[in-house]
């Protein structure tokens, strides 16, 4: 096990970058604590396997150092940084027997017989594969492949980190759930540091005990899963992370508060200082479709229509249009099932203790904003 650190880490596939826009991974540091299981989420494009790869030794990065124990590996192959990784696609040997995959990369370690054979038995009960070790791995299922596939990266107990690159793409979605289950009680039977790409954040939640979010080349964010849904730190978090995401609307500051769909939303002072020194820069409302309050629309300075309904058996996901404002403006509220959708206009308020402002993406602190009470102290745009 390892802790893995990166150092001013940057890389770009030019020989001769000129600007940000020119590098698949742009300038950051992080760590992975030793033992931990983590994730790197974020859509396809963000550099996700890029950052994977420079992390096993599969590609060196233009700038910055990959720290393994405080020790600089750059320049190691895979092989020497002792990196175990399961990729998309299962990566095993068809003429061989489940069993005969499982241990050979013992063999070439030259273990004892004895001890190959107690961890093959040991691994494969955690991955439920004991009853296919003698059978030919061609004739296993695209799923149980990558079980075994899964299984060569934890048979050496002395890696130092296992890393898997979006490796139940192939596994049939209903045997997805049990894999990402079996994939945590493995980490907690084993205790190896991991590292998960995916851009599925219910895969990277399942998994994981914190999540890096990556956009653009950067990790944006780096926190619990409860961190990144209740204070996402960037806009793209609020909308990546959420089924569906935070709504996001424009707004300016204004006198009491702020200005959105060309309505005053009066804020408590506190509020009103935090956003002062950001009058000049791009402002959006972030709150959540669960934390959206709708009311009679004379208790409300924001109102809105409802647009569409989709009904999802256990809730409700309201598309409402909002009043007023230049331009259609939407935002989407959840509501229980057995709830009425109101008719006509419905008035909008947001929990203070829920409502984030973002300037230029970037989450706006508030010292007294805090999330652990989801009733909050008010709400934005209740009229005085």
């Amino acid at each position: 096990m390892a802790e893995i650190r990166l150092e001013q880490l940057a890389h770009s596939y030019q020989a001769n970058p000129h600007g940000p826009e020119d590098y698949a991974l742009r300038r950051m540091e992080h760590v992975w604590e030793q033992g931990g299981a983590y994730a790197l989420l974020g859509p396809s494009g963000c550099g996700k396997s890029t950052l994977l790869n420079i992390i096993s030794g599969l590609l060196e990065p233009s700038e910055g150092k990959v720290l393994y124990d405080g020790q600089s590996v750059n320049g190691l192959t895979p092989q020497q940084r002792n990196i175990a990784q399961v990729f998309q696609f299962p990566v095993i040997y068809d003429t061989m027997t489940v069993y005969d995959n499982l241990a050979f990369p013992l063999r070439n370690q030259r273990q004892p017989s004895g001890k190959i054979k107690e961890r093959v038995r040991e691994v494969a009960e955690s991955l439920e594969i004991e009853d296919l070790l003698h059978r030919k791995a061609r004739n296993l299922t695209a799923d149980e492949k990558q079980k075994v596939s899964m299984g060569r990266g934890l048979v050496r107990d002395d890696v130092a980190a296992i890393l898997f690159d979006e490796p139940l793409t192939v596994i049939d979605p209903q045997l997805k759930w049990r894999l990402r289950r079996k994939l945590k009680q493995i980490h907690e039977r084993f205790n190896i540091t991991m590292v998960y790409v995916t851009h599925d954040q219910l895969e990277a939640s399942t998994f994981a005990d914190k999540i890096a979010v990556m956009y653009d080349g950067q990790i944006v964010q780096f926190g619990t899963p409860r961190e990144l849904f209740e204070n996402p730190a960037h806009t793209f978090v609020g909308y990546f992370i959420g089924s569906p995401g935070m709504n996001l609307l424009e707004a300016t500051s204004s006198e009491t508060g702020v200005r959105v769909a060309g309505v005053d939303l009066p804020l408590a002072p506190a509020v009103r200082d935090a956003l002062a020194g950001h009058s000049s820069r791009s402002l959006r409302l972030g709150i959540r479709p669960e934390f959206v309050q709708l009311v009679a629309p004379e208790q409300a300075h924001l109102r809105a229509r409802i647009d569409l309904v989709q009904d999802l058996g256990t809730y409700k996901i309201l598309d409402l249009r909002l009043v007023g404002g230049d331009k259609p403006l939407f935002i989407k509220a959840r509501i229980e099932e057995d709830r009425a959708v109101p008719s006509g206009e419905v008035g909008l308020l947001f929990p203070e203790s829920w409502t984030r402002f973002y300037a230029d993406d970037i989450l706006v602190e508030v010292e007294t904003a805090g999330v652990d009470d989801a009733s909050g102290d008010g709400l934005v745009g209740e009229p005085q």
